[in-house]
């Protein structure tokens, strides 16, 4: 499914944010966790996604 520039944008925002669950990012998009990580890496400069994976891996707020 091709999604709009704004809906990317606010799932990049919300995968960027603490306190939001990858289960939240699943409700109001329809992405599961994996789905999720593919498109920072699609989306971001190589740099970027490895600091965002380093920054949520293991973090409890990400998974509820």
């Amino acid at each position: 499914m091709e999604r709009s520039e704004r809906d990317i944008d606010r799932i990049i925002e919300m995968a960027w944010e603490d306190r939001t669950s990858f289960d939240a990012i699943k409700a109001q998009f329809g992405l599961s966790e994996k789905e999720v990580i593919n498109l920072m890496r699609r989306e971001m400069k190589p740099s970027s996604f490895r600091m965002w994976r380093k920054r949520v891996q293991g973090r409890k707020t990400k998974h509820r």
